[in-house]
């Protein structure tokens, strides 16, 4: 029998393969509907914004502490799956798109962090180490529309739509099924109005938080380029653009394995040195990418997988400090919102980097290095305490 948290992880990968799934089919889906960049980062900024209020819903009327984290994550997955799928019928109207990404988005928000809530509740001890399963999940299911793109060769791009949906139906069962787990209350009769808000005057929880937007801020702006990087370096090699949804797949996909190594590496070391670690790489990256994406193609794509892999490896750490550091009454509330302001951040960043990418190429790093310096400032704090050791 799999384990809880093996049918958890693997429930993530499977619905939130519905995160990024114009982006996996980004080439097809501007050629097919005469999409401008702009268009396509509109079209990922819908699904953040809709995150994020159903995120600041999820937060505010207490709804992840009300109610079994397995049914809410369950319903939204099947309503995630639905919305999803309308999306193909929107051709003709580019806000009719917009109005589905969007709600896409807030089916999400009952899967992300009521699948940290649903960890939390089946492995309480060593959650760093649990949540690197969680988001390498998360990851490798934002990176599925790009394998899935390859696969179909081309052909029919539609249909990586509409496997994302039944991947995310697949991801309701397994949850339904498994239930919550008992080291957590299924559901909470106190009033949780304004409860979410509490947990920012608790300082490690604060600086969690913040360093947790920082983080943001880069990644998925990161993920929204990823396959215009690739076109853009494969292009000026003159390989193949065949290969583009291939190695956009690595390198966001590199990210999975580096989020389990850096979940070991936190049941070592602390949550703490571990993020702070993976953010400086990442940092670092931003930094000297303008000089980078000039040299030699190998040297390029190198440096591309090392990104991948730190841009994300540190986003599970910043949710098992959160959570070490909050009350269990509201726990869910206070990831949700957040998660929520987190996801504002991306909303910001990815439109600006999106606008700019055909202006300033690739200095627009340095817009994401941003989120990096803001997130080790912060940091500090947490090095000299940290609630997971």
């Amino acid at each position: 029998m799999i384990a809880p948290l093996g049918i958890i992880v693997i429930a993530q990968l499977l619905g939130t393969s519905l995160w990024f799934t114009p982006n996996g089919v980004a080439g097809a889906l501007m050629s097919d509907w005469g999409l401008s960049l702009d268009q396509l980062g509109y079209l990922t900024s819908a699904v953040q914004l809709g995150f994020i209020v159903g995120t600041l819903v999820i937060a505010f009327s207490g709804f992840a502490d009300r109610y079994r984290a397995s049914h809410v994550f369950a319903t939204s997955a099947v309503l995630g799956a639905l919305c999803n799928a309308l999306f193909l019928w929107s051709e003709s109207s580019f806000s009719s798109a917009l109005c589905w990404r969007f709600l896409t988005g807030v089916s999400l928000a009952g899967i992300y962090p009521l699948g940290m809530k649903l960890v939390v509740s089946w492995v309480p001890n060593k959650t760093g180490h649990a949540l690197g399963w969680l988001v390498g999940m998360l990851t490798l299911g934002s990176s599925l529309p790009h394998a899935m793109r390859g696969v179909s060769d081309g052909e029919h791009w539609q249909w990586v739509v509409l496997g994302a949906s039944v991947f995310a139906l697949i991801s309701a069962v397994m949850i339904y099924w498994l239930g919550d787990g008992e080291h957590l209350p299924a559901r909470t009769q106190t009033k949780m109005s304004g409860k979410a808000l509490q947990a920012f005057k608790i300082p490690a929880f604060r600086a969690a938080a913040i360093a947790y937007f920082g983080h943001c801020w880069e990644l998925y702006a990161f993920w929204t380029l990823v396959p215009v990087i690739v076109l853009s370096i494969l292009e000026e090699a003159a390989w193949s653009a065949s290969l583009v949804p291939w190695v956009s797949f690595i390198i966001v996909a590199v990210g999975m394995p580096a989020c389990l190594i850096a979940g070991l590496a936190s049941r070592e070391w602390g949550s703490a040195i571990t993020a702070y670690l993976m953010l400086l790489s990442s940092g670092v990256i931003c930094l000297i990418w303008p000089f980078v994406a000039q040299g030699p193609i190998i040297l390029v794509l190198i440096v591309l997988l090392l990104w991948g892999m730190t841009v994300i490896a540190d986003s599970a750490q910043y949710s098992a400090l959160a959570a070490a550091s909050c009350p269990k009454e509201y726990l869910g509330s206070a990831l949700a919102l957040m998660n929520s302001i987190g996801f504002l951040m991306t909303v910001f960043s990815i439109t600006l980097t999106t606008v700019l990418y055909s202006y300033i190429g690739d200095y627009v790093a340095w817009l994401m290095l941003a989120g990096p310096l803001v997130g080790l400032w912060v940091m500090k704090e947490l090095l000299l305490s940290d609630p997971t050791r």
